[in-house]
């Protein structure tokens, strides 16, 4: 099978991306982390190597949550059969589309039934977060806290292990890795987070005003605050004749 167009960036590395066209594949995953997510391109690729232990047509292709997890259970066995095993953290990551858990997941693949090494092969202690993402976008343009929580933890994930307290630390973990980025931010980038000095330039120098301004005026730690008293004129009422 022959394929129209291979996809502009998969962020795999070259031979693995070779090594899924020649495989004859139904279909060429142009969107990596969607179309891996629901297990069924994995099993065709398994099917590939162990045709007995993958049939194809025992998998679903469905992409809600519950068919990924019949997918998922179903070629982790198999794959026990012969002895293999791949990270639970990459197939958990793949399932809820976690940024760069299905790309590993795919090296992993390649890695067991090739059994070649890939150089600079992502490691397993990957959190599968969206903090490379938000590190290539301007500092204004980055994720609140309250965002980072929203984009690491999928709403898949809830529904998976829907126990309050095990979400909770979830999200306290994203939040304590978003403080400490930011907190790391402001050592490498001191000047982005100092507050510019005030920049009002009008002076005190009548004794009217110059009452005004030592009463009315508050200092903080960085910025400064100073009433500005408006004087407007006053309106004349339209008195019908």
């Amino acid at each position: 099978m022959s394929y129209a167009q291979s996809p502009k960036k998969t962020g795999l590395p070259r031979e693995v991306v070779k090594w899924l066209q020649s495989l004859d594949l139904s279909f060429y995953p142009k969107n990596i982390r969607r179309e891996l997510s629901n297990g069924y391109l994995v099993a065709e690729i398994l099917s590939r190597y162990y045709p007995q232990d993958f049939q194809v047509h025992s998998y679903d292709k469905g992409t809600s949550l519950s068919a990924k997890q019949r997918n998922w259970s179903q070629i982790v066995k198999s794959l026990q059969k012969q002895n293999l095993h791949l990270m639970q953290e990459a197939i958990d990551g793949s399932i809820h589309c976690k940024p760069r858990a299905a790309e590993l997941l795919v090296q992993e693949v390649y890695t067991i039934l090739t059994k070649r090494s890939i150089r600079d092969v992502q490691g397993s202690e990957s959190n599968f977060s969206d903090q490379e993402y938000q590190e290539l976008l301007p500092e204004l343009a980055r994720s609140t806290a309250s965002k980072a929580i929203k984009n690491n933890l999928r709403i898949t994930e809830i529904m998976a292990e829907p126990d309050v307290s095990t979400n909770q630390k979830k999200a306290e973990v994203i939040l304590s890795r978003y403080l400490d980025h930011k907190a790391a931010e402001r050592v490498s980038n001191p000047g982005r987070f100092k507050v510019k000095p005030n920049l009002v330039t009008s002076s005190c120098d009548d004794d009217t005003t110059s009452k005004f301004c030592s009463s009315s005026t508050w200092s903080g730690a960085a910025v400064s605050f100073k009433e500005i008293k408006v004087h407007q004129p006053a309106r004349r009422s339209l008195v019908n004749y």
